[in-house]
């Protein structure tokens, strides 16, 4: 049994960025992950993904990239390695290998072993946990999807996909169209696999505008500091889809959108959200003109606003010019699918996550598993969370955003226990090195 000030929970981009922070203050803590630094990406991302987001957004408190190709997208391995990297910069007290299996409060414990945090290498008591286990919890699958006759056709989540080539043979039924359905169902496609796409609310969104990456928009016009306080509905803000882009290496396709009418054109079929399966029949609402016009339309009132920005600032006459992105066409889309007849062998559900604390026993989750939180404070005092969807600003959840979530949380950590708090512009950088 080891006594500590503070535990972080989750050894990904977020509980190193809180790792850097308690080191920098001097702060006695420790890591741990079930896994190796980076474990969800090692296990649970297909091969040719790469980030969404450039590389010149891969921002860390005290650490940036500074790598040849600034507006490329890090593949899988190169972010591992950028995560190795940044750990070994600080010397991250990482203790991997480390499952959690309980987090609770210990009877009658003074401050300094106010919570017990059991593991499968031992029992830590500390005066403060961070949970940095990000927001990908459990994959999501539809309940429609409970009536699907499993022994002639396999059903596999985006989180086991790995290649083409390690599904089934056959053809494909994707379930979600966001960032991970569209480009899987795009890798399949180019495979020479039949796909079909069922479409549910997405977000849809070009990878360039006027010569510059969306994210340089998005950033730039303030959208991703929006914070949950200034949004009208915050459920709905913490429901948002991931957006439909892709991250390429090839600098000759790495412009190019990704969306519903170009998989179309491919020769991917399009259906409506998915509603039920009957053993080996599948069933769509008919809302996929209703559900590809709400997102067109959102994406013209996206690209309106970013023009009168331009001319706001006067950058017009030093902008390309872009061609606004076709409406895609829509047809009948077939509202049944017999899986079989078809030559379905695969059904790949790609519709989120839900959050997923099974070790958490504190009273501080949710009905639906999400923890309660505001800037990262938990009504559990000396508790902290970090990397959830849309904690407080809209970019919480990816990868540039924890640097934010992480100096609030370990500020007021640092106030609580009545230590000084550092000064910080919330910049995240400071020392840089190549990405590995």
């Amino acid at each position: 049994m080891t006594t500590i000030d503070t535990v972080v929970i989750g050894a990904g981009h977020a509980g190193l960025a809180v790792s850097k922070l308690l080191t920098d203050a001097g702060r006695e803590h420790v890591v741990l992950d079930r896994g190796r630094i980076g474990h969800r990406w090692r296990t649970e991302r297909w091969d040719s993904l790469h980030l969404l987001t450039p590389s010149w957004m891969t921002r860390l408190p005290g650490w940036s990239y500074r790598g040849p190709r600034p507006d490329g997208y890090l593949s899988v391995g190169s972010f591992i390695g950028y995560l190795e990297a940044y750990a070994a910069s600080f010397g991250a007290p990482v203790v991997d290998g480390t499952t959690v299996h309980e987090v609770a409060a210990t009877p009658g414990g003074r401050p300094a072993r106010r919570y017990r945090v059991v593991t499968s290498r031992g029992t830590w008591h500390a005066r403060h946990v961070v949970i940095a286990t990000g927001p990908h919890g459990t994959p999501h699958v539809p309940a429609g999807l409970a009536g699907l006759d499993t022994s002639g056709i396999d059903l596999v989540t985006s989180n086991n996909y790995r290649n083409p080539g390690r599904l089934g043979t056959g053809g494909v039924l994707v379930v979600g169209a966001s960032a991970s359905g569209m480009q899987i169902a795009d890798e399949l496609n180019r495979a020479g696999r039949e796909v079909t796409l069922a479409v549910g609310r997405h977000t849809r969104m070009p990878r360039r505008h006027r010569g510059l990456d969306i994210f340089w928009w998005l950033e730039n016009t303030g959208r991703l500091a929006r914070t949950i306080d200034e949004v009208a509905d915050p459920v709905a803000a913490r429901g948002e889809t991931s957006l439909q882009l892709v991250g390429r290496d090839d600098p000759e396709r790495s412009t190019e959108d990704l969306d519903l009418g170009r998989l179309q054109e491919h020769g991917v079929r399009l259906v409506g959200r998915l509603d039920t399966v009957d053993g080996r029949t599948a069933h769509f609402r008919d809302d996929l003109a209703a559900t590809v016009g709400a997102a067109d339309a959102n994406l013209d009132r996206l690209i309106d606003s970013l023009d009168h920005f331009v001319e706001r600032i006067g950058l017009g006459g030093q902008l390309w010019d872009s061609p606004r992105p076709r409406p895609v066409a829509i047809g009948s889309p077939r509202r049944r699918v017999d899986l079989r007849a078809e030559g379905i062998g695969t059904v790949l559900v790609a519709s989120g996550y839900r959050p997923h604390h099974p070790w958490l026993r504190l009273p501080i989750t949710d009905p639906d598993g999400a923890v309660r939180q505001h800037r990262g404070v938990t009504p559990a005092e000396g508790v902290y969370v970090v990397g959830q969807r849309f904690q407080h600003r809209r970019d919480s959840g990816q990868i540039d955003g924890a640097r934010h979530d992480a100096g609030s949380v370990v500020a007021h950590l640092l106030a609580a226990s009545g230590a000084r708090v550092p000064a910080t512009d919330g910049s995240g950088t400071g020392r840089q090195e190549p990405a590995a």
